[in-house]
């Protein structure tokens, strides 16, 4: 395993890259194939891509330097905090900014939100399942050391490894792979739940519910938080996991309350022509 994938002429091309490239795709995709059951048109999800894209970005990254403000940006040059290829982005601050992104983009085009977050639902699932095998070739987010059999070596010495990465020659929880694993299960049980679907804003709700607890119960093996990261126990990921699982509860029993106005054909949709 090696960070960088190939050159192109001085750029470098990095597995964490390819595959979160390979996730936004497929995601995109399945999302698209997914709005003609709710009379949206595929194009409406293409042209959200890119808003999707840069909300995840600011959001991500905004969120690594709150996070990690004192141990790598504190008394550091401020325009290091744009250096996004360097490495350093939060998933939860990724949902964020995506969310607050589709929930502009929504309002400008007058579109659902609720159904559109919906279709989008089980395809950020899936773009998990990619994104975590990056994080793999890209040696973060590693586990805890274990003597199970499935347990897997990094080579500590390898320069290419970001973040610190334990030179104990112990194995570790391939905690990358759990996750990848738990979302692609994920992405299958809410692509069915689509499909049965009562109400707006169900299939959402129930992924925010879903993700927060699976990440919580992955965080038990992860083994990349220095002890400062810790707050009763507790990493910075399952205290926010905690406000993601009672905003999908939250918004679960709100929308069943209002679900005969949220299942009327919403008249600014255009029908599907494809």
């Amino acid at each position: 395993m090696h960070k960088i994938a190939f050159h192109i002429a001085q750029l470098k091309v990095t597995w964490f890259g390819i595959f979160v490239v390979a996730g936004f795709m497929a995601g995109l995709w399945t999302a698209s194939r997914r709005a003609v059951l709710r009379n949206i048109h595929p194009e409406t999800i293409f042209d959200l891509g890119p808003w999707l894209l840069l909300g995840a970005v600011v959001g991500a990254r905004a969120c690594f330097v709150i996070n990690y403000w004192p141990d790598q940006f504190a008394g550091r040059p401020l325009y290091e905090i744009f250096m996004v290829q360097q490495g350093g982005i939060v998933y939860y601050g990724g949902l964020m900014g995506a969310s607050a992104a589709c929930i502009i983009y929504a309002r400008v085009k007058k579109l659902p939100l609720w159904r559109l977050a919906d279709v989008l639902a089980p395809s950020v699932a899936l773009g998990s399942f990619f994104g975590r095998w990056g994080c793999l070739m890209n040696g973060c987010c590693y586990g805890k050391p274990t003597t199970l059999p499935w347990g897997i070596q990094f080579p500590g010495a390898n320069a290419d490894w970001p973040y610190g990465h334990p030179s104990y020659p112990d194995h570790v929880h391939p905690t990358e792979i759990y996750d990848s694993l738990l979302n692609l299960a994920l992405y299958g049980f809410l692509a069915w739940l689509y499909r049965r679907r009562k109400f707006d804003g169900l299939v959402f709700g129930v992924y925010l519910i879903c993700y927060a607890l699976l990440r919580s119960f992955v965080e038990l093996f992860r083994g990349d938080y220095g002890p400062e990261h810790y707050w009763k126990g507790m990493t910075p990921a399952q205290l926010l996991s905690i406000g993601i699982i009672a905003a999908g509860v939250f918004l679960l029993w709100f929308q069943s309350r209002r679900a005969p106005a949220a299942s009327r054909v919403d008249k600014s949709v255009a029908p599907n022509k494809a």
